[in-house]
C-alpha cells in the first residue's frame, strides 16, 4: 500500500501574500479620512506605526528562526518562554478575535457590494445570505488544502494592490501641497496629534505575524517566515504611507475627513465618475482576501493549542487535505452567529463590542511574545555579540506594544481583558479533564 502524499506546502510568495493579504483589508481604503481631521501631520503618525511595526516584524522573525515550526507563532513563542497558562490565554483570545474579526470583514464585504447592488442596502436577508455565502464559499476552499488557500490568496492580494498603487501613481500628478497646510489642523498639540494618529494607524498592521501561525505548512520555515514577514510588512508600509499622502495631497482636508470613499473620490478627479466603480471592486477583493487568509488561521490556532492539551482534541483532527477541517468549520459557525446577530435589529451594540474585544486580543500576543523572546535570551548559556541587539528588539517591541494597548482606549482595554479572562473557567476544566 502507498504512503498518503503529504499534504503541499507553501513558498515565499505565498507567505507574503499572507501577510500583505491579512493586513491590507477594507480599511485601508478609509485610512486617509481618518487621518484628514489632523492634517498632514498624520503623516508622522504613519512614520511612527511604521517603524513599530518593523520593530513587531523583526520580533518576529528571529522568533521564527529560534522556533522554526512553532505551529501557532504567537502561542507556541509565549509558550516556550512563559509557560502553558500564558500560551492559552493568547490563543484563547487570539482565536476569539480571528472570528470576531472575520464577522466585521464580511460586513464591510457586503457594505462594498451594495455599491453594485443597492438592494443588500434594504434587504437585511438578502445581505446576510450574501455575507454568509463568502464565509461558507472560503471556509470550503481552506478545507481543501493550503496550496488552494495559497492561490486565492495570491490573487486576491495582487489584485487588492493594483487599484491602490494605480491611484497612487497617477495621483502624484495631481497633488497640490497646500492641502498639507497648515500641517496641524486639530484642535491638540502637535505631539498628540502624532500619538493620536500613530495609535489610529497602527491597527492596519495587525496581522504582521500571520506568517508565523501556520509554520507547519510553509516549506523551509526557518528561511521562508523571517523572509515573508519582513518583506510583506515592508510592502504594506509602502502602500499605506505612499497612498495616504497623494490621497491627502489630492482632496482638502475638510472635504477629505467627511469622504466615505477617499480612494473612490480620488480616483474620480483623474479618471472621472465611472472609476468610483473600480475602487469598490479593488475593496470588495481586498476584504475576500482578507477572509480568505484570517479563516486559514483560524483553524491554526486552536489546533496548536489542541496538540498541547490545551483545547479540545477535536481541534487537531486533520482531513485527508492536512487541513483542521472541523476546527475551520467550528469557526464559521462562530463567525455565522456574530453575522446574524449583526443583522438583526437591536443587537448592533453587542456586535461593537464583539469587535472592540478584538483588538486587545490582538495585542495581548505582541506583548506576551516580545517577553517571551527576552527571557529565551537571557536563558542562553552561552552570550554571543548580537544578543545584546536581540534584548533591544524585544524591550523596543514590548514598549511599543504595550503604548498600543493604552493608546487603543479605555473601552477597547476593558472589552478585550472580558474577552481574554472569559477563557480561565475554560482552561481550568481543561487541565482537569487531563
Amino acid at each position: 500500500m502507498e504512503n498518503p502524499k503529504p499534504p503541499a506546502k507553501i513558498g515565499l510568495f505565498t507567505s507574503t501574500s499572507l501577510v500583505v493579504g491579512n493586513m491590507i483589508a477594507s480599511g485601508v481604503f478609509l485610512l486617509p479620512a481618518s487621518l484628514a481631521a489632523y492634517g498632514g501631520i498624520g503623516l508622522l503618525g504613519w512614520i511612527g506605526s511604521s517603524a513599530g511595526a518593523i520593530v513587531l516584524a523583526l520580533l518576529f522573525s528571529k522568533l521564527s528562526k529560534k522556533i522554526p515550526n512553532a505551529l501557532g507563532g504567537p502561542y507556541a513563542y509565549t509558550r516556550a518562554g512563559l509557560g502553558d497558562f500564558a500560551a492559552y490565554l493568547v490563543a484563547w483570545g487570539y482565536w476569539i478575535s480571528i472570528w470576531c474579526t472575520n464577522a466585521a470583514i464580511a460586513v464591510a464585504f457586503v457594505s462594498y457590494l451594495t455599491v453594485f447592488f443597492e438592494v443588500l442596502k434594504t434587504n437585511s436577508f438578502l445581505a446576510l445570505g450574501t455575507g454568509l455565502s463568502a464565509i461558507w464559499l472560503l471556509t470550503w476552499v481552506n478545507t481543501r488544502g493550503v496550496k488552494e488557500v495559497g492561490w486565492v490568496q495570491k490573487i486576491t492580494t495582487v489584485l487588492k494592490i493594483a487599484p491602490l498603487v494605480l491611484v497612487t501613481i497617477m495621483g502624484l500628478f495631481y497633488i497640490d501641497f497646500a492641502n498639507f497646510v497648515p500641517f496641524n489642523i486639530s484642535s491638540v498639540s502637535n505631539f498628540s496629534a502624532v500619538t493620536a494618529t500613530a495609535t489610529l494607524t497602527l491597527f492596519a498592521f495587525l496581522g504582521l505575524e500571520s506568517a508565523t501561525i501556520p509554520a507547519g505548512n510553509i516549506h523551509e520555515p526557518e528561511k521562508t517566515i523571517p523572509r515573508a514577514t519582513m518583506i510583506g510588512t515592508i510592502i504594506t508600509i509602502f502602500v499605506y504611507v505612499l497612498s495616504s499622502t497623494v490621497v491627502m495631497g489630492m482632496i482638502p482636508a475638510a472635504e477629505l475627513k467627511n469622504s466615505n470613499a477617499p480612494f473612490a473620490d480620488a480616483a474620480a478627479i483623474i479618471w472621472g465618475d465611472s472609476a468610483r466603480y473600480w475602487v469598490a471592486a479593488g475593496a470588495i477583493v481586498s476584504t475576500l482576501g482578507a477572509l480568505n487568509g484570517w479563516i486559514l488561521l483560524q483553524g491554526q490556532m486552536p489546533m496548536a493549542a489542541a496538540r498541547d492539551k490545551l483545547f479540545p482534541v477535536l481541534f487537531n483532527k486533520e482531513n485527508s487535505k492536512g487541513v483542521p477541517a472541523l476546527g475551520i468549520v467550528i469557526g464559521s459557525v462562530l463567525i455565522s452567529g456574530l453575522m446574524m446577530l449583526n443583522f438583526t435589529n437591536g443587537l448592533n451594540d453587542m456586535f461593537t463590542f464583539m469587535a472592540l474585544m478584538t483588538t486587545l486580543t490582538v495585542l495581548i500576543p505582541y506583548l506576551f511574545s516580545a517577553t517571551s523572546y527576552g527571557i529565551m535570551i537571557l536563558q542562553e548559556k552561552f552570550w554571543k555579540r548580537d544578543h545584546i541587539s536581540q534584548l533591544i528588539i524585544a524591550a523596543l517591541a514590548f514598549l511599543f506594544s504595550l503604548w498600543a494597548v493604552v493608546g487603543s482606549g479605555q473601552e477597547t482595554v476593558y472589552w478585550g481583558f472580558i474577552a481574554i479572562l472569559s477563557g480561565i473557567p475554560f482552561y481550568m476544566w481543561m487541565k482537569r479533564a487531563q
